[in-house]
Order: structure tokens, then C-alpha cells, then sequence
């Protein structure tokens, strides 16, 4: 019998799914693993597609094997509960044509080594084609600590934050103005039948409504155009430093608002620091595709132990964009939810107070640094300014403005989909 068309799209999703839930694997490397093995780039899409709807709804298809198996899955077929919710997320919400997709999933579970139980994925999967998914509910994918901690930070604002952040947000992009302007690039979307639009703010952004692959963006390959949520776009616009600045980047992976520095302003002397050399390795590639290798000084190192890599030469501008708890960003890394632990938001706040400490001393007197999460937890961000503020006695508040989100406190924060946006906090601060 001739195999269905697709099967080994499926056994890649459910292998992907079952690192991530499973193995505690971030869906990003997951993917950038798996991906470059499939061949056809309609596939690849797929598997992305299905890897991240079923991890937006893992809650809805959890109840839903809970309703219509007699048993749980023994823990030794956690592969064939991750395959289940591949075939789930195709159903609903990509609304796959039925067939298809059901026999390319019971076929992957026979790929997989698990043939003895291709009936039950066969009879599950029909199940749910013929009375449907459990309704959608964003909050049930939020663990309990976190709900309560949205709510008691954002009681307005909680329910829309956990809808916002169960829809897939606009494809944003970041114009090199080193190759051309942003009205020449979108002419070229236009030429090439790609709809983007230009908004007001951030300067460089452009937003597709429909995401695409990278290969299909006229001059993606050779830098001139990268994508960027465009709350991260702002930071630049935030820090701004004078032309020919010494700047430091201080936790720079993946390197994106490093790159957006060198962008606007070719003069700036910028060190780029990440604790990872592999990371590092990454920006490196980066500027390279964007035209800027050479252009900055790469470095691994802590930049909570200055001693170990600050020469004493103070810099104009910082950005400490944070280590943090990516609760902004869930939309576009749903995995944040299942790996995300309430012991985990003491230890972050604990470590961007250490940086904080530890790189203000290297800013020089008059100098700026910027102070940035894809948080929304008030923890990691508005009360961490404001204790480092009390008890640093030359450092004072520059404001920013409504560009930047709502005001909280010291700083501005941006809630999940505020200007299709993703949910993000910037501080911007002065050394006296």
C-alpha cells in the first residue's frame, strides 16, 4: 500500500511536540533541528503550523483525551500523545481537508513504531472530526500561579492579555536603511504581490498580515530586510545615541536590536556581549547576512562580572535587555506556558538586579541606559526599576512617551497585541 502523502510532515511535528512538552525542548531549536531535513518548504510550513496550533490549544486536546479514553496514556507513549495532538491541530483550528490529514497521522504513528495503536489514533481523530474539540478557552493554557499573577497585575486587562496571546500575531519587519528606504522596500512587496503596511511607529517597520517564509522576501538573503516584532523595533529609538558613541549590548542574542543600532548609525562603537559563545556565533552570522560584520566588537561574557571583560573605558549607552520570563512574547512562543515555573520569576528578577548593579558603574556620568523585557509581570519590570532607582542614588528616570505602551511606573509597558504588537517593557534611565 502506497503511503499517504505527508506522513513524514507528521512524524516530524510529533517529534518536534513530544521535545517540547515532554523533554522540556524550546520549540524554536526544535524546529531550526528539524526543519532543514524536510525538503519541500510547503512542508516545512506545515510542520510549524501544526507544532504551534497544537501547543496554543494543548489544554483543549488534553480535555479532550481525558473525555474519550477509558485510560491515560501510559508515560512510555508520550511520541503517540504529542502525534494525537499533531492530528488534533490539524482538525481544528488549521481545518485541514479530513482525509488527508487523518491518514497521513495514523500513518505516522506506524512510522513512529506504534502500528498496534493505529486504531486508536484512527477512531480518536474521527471522534473528533464528527463532534468537534472542547471549545476554545485561552485561559486554560495559562498555568494557575500565572493567571493569578496576570490578574493581580493587570485585573483589567488579564482576560484580553491570555486571548491576545493565544493568536498568532502580524509578520513584522525591520528595514535596513543601510540598503534602501522603507518606502523602497515596500515598493518592492508590492512588486513582488506581497500586501504589507507602514505604520507611524517604529520608523524602519513594516507589517505583513500574513506571515511568509524568509526565502519569499526580496532581499531577505542578502540583508535587506530582517524580521523583528516592532516593540523591539522601539528600543533603538528608545537608547538613540549620539553618533559615534561607545555602546555597549549587553545580553545581545539573537542580536536583532544590535544590528538595528548599526543600522541607523554606522559610527557607533558597539560591544555586543552574550554569556553564550554559541549565541554569539549566531549574531555574528547575522551581521554578516546584514552587511555589518566587522562593524561591532562580539564577546563572550557575563555582564554581571564587568571585571572579567570592561577594559574602564565608560560607555555613552547601555541596553540591558534583560533575561526574563517571555510572558509578552507567548503568541509567538507558546512553549513559554508549558515550561514556564513560578520559582522561575524570583530567580529572573534576582539576576536582571544583579545586572543592573553590576553595569551601572560602567556607565559614564551623563550617559543613558536602556532597561527592556518581553515580560509583562510588574516583578521583572516596573518594581524592578523602581528598587533599582532606591538604591542607586545617580540614577534618575528619562521619560519616554506613548510610543512605548501605557506608562507603569518608571517605564512603559506595551500588554500582548496593543498595536499588534508584542507585549514588551522598556526604562530608560540617566546617570547623574
Amino acid at each position: 500500500m502506497k503511503t499517504p502523502a505527508g506522513t513524514d510532515t507528521r512524524v516530524a511535528a510529533a517529534r518536534v511536540l513530544d521535545a517540547v512538552l515532554h523533554r522540556g525542548r524550546s520549540l524554536r531549536m526544535e524546529l531550526a533541528a528539524a526543519l532543514p531535513d524536510i525538503p519541500d518548504p510547503r512542508d516545512r510550513a506545515l510542520v510549524e503550523a501544526i507544532c504551534f496550533a497544537a501547543l496554543r490549544n494543548r489544554a483543549r486536546y488534553d480535555a479532550a483525551l481525558a473525555a474519550w479514553m477509558p485510560r491515560p496514556l501510559p508515560a512510555r507513549e508520550r511520541v503517540l500523545r504529542a502525534l494525537l495532538h499533531a492530528g488534533f491541530a490539524q482538525l481544528d483550528p488549521l481545518q485541514l481537508p479530513a482525509h488527508a490529514a487523518l491518514a497521513a497521522t495514523v500513518e505516522a504513528a506506524r512510522a513512529l513504531g506504534r502500528s498496534r495503536q493505529a486504531g486508536l489514533v484512527n477512531a480518536l481523530l474521527r471522534r473528533a472530526q464528527r463532534e468537534g474539540l472542547p471549545p476554545a478557552d485561552p485561559e486554560s493554557a495559562w498555568p494557575g500561579w500565572l493567571q493569578a499573577r496576570l490578574r493581580a497585575d493587570w485585573p483589567g486587562d488579564a482576560a484580553a492579555i491570555m486571548e491576545a496571546s493565544a493568536t498568532p500575531g502580524p509578520m513584522w519587519l525591520r528595514v535596513n536603511r543601510r540598503q534602501g528606504s522603507r518606502e523602497a522596500y515596500l515598493a518592492r512587496l508590492q512588486k513582488a504581490g506581497i500586501e504589507a503596511a507602514a505604520p507611524g511607529d517604529p520608523v524602519d517597520a513594516l507589517r505583513l498580515d500574513r506571515p511568509l517564509p524568509v526565502a519569499a522576501l526580496p532581499g531577505f538573503g542578502e540583508g535587506a530586510v530582517s524580521v523583528q516584532d516592532a516593540s523591539a523595533q522601539l528600543v533603538a529609538e528608545a537608547l538613540a545615541p549620539a553618533p559615534g558613541a561607545r555602546v555597549l549590548d549587553a545580553c545581545a542574542a539573537p542580536g536583532g536590536k544590535a544590528a538595528h543600532l548599526l543600522e541607523r548609525d554606522p559610527t557607533l562603537r558597539l560591544l555586543a556581549l552574550d554569556i553564550d559563545p554559541v549565541r554569539l556565533r549566531r549574531i555574528a552570522q547575522g551581521l554578516e547576512r546584514l552587511g555589518l560584520a566587522g562593524q561591532a566588537t562580539l564577546q563572550a561574557a557575563d555582564a554581571g562580572a564587568p571585571d572579567t571583560w570592561w577594559n574602564g573605558d565608560p560607555f555613552d549607552a547601555i541596553l540591558l535587555d534583560a533575561p526574563c520570563s517571555a510572558t509578552g512574547v507567548v503568541r509567538r512562543h507558546p512553549d513559554v506556558l508549558v515550561h514556564r515555573r513560578e520559582s522561575d520569576i524570583a530567580e529572573l528578577a534576582a539576576l536582571q538586579g544583579r545586572l543592573l548593579d553590576a553595569l551601572w558603574p560602567t556607565l559614564a556620568p551623563g550617559g543613558t541606559l536602556v532597561y527592556a523585557t518581553c515580560s509583562i509581570l510588574r516583578e521583572e519590570n516596573s518594581a524592578q526599576v523602581a528598587a533599582f532607582l532606591a538604591r542607586t542614588p545617580d540614577a534618575a528616570v528619562d521619560p519616554l512617551d506613548r510610543r512605548f505602551g501605557r506608562q507603569d511606573g518608571p517605564g512603559f509597558q506595551r500588554l500582548p497585541g496593543e498595536g499588534d504588537m508584542d507585549g514588551f517593557f522598556v526604562a530608560r534611565l540617566t546617570r547623574s
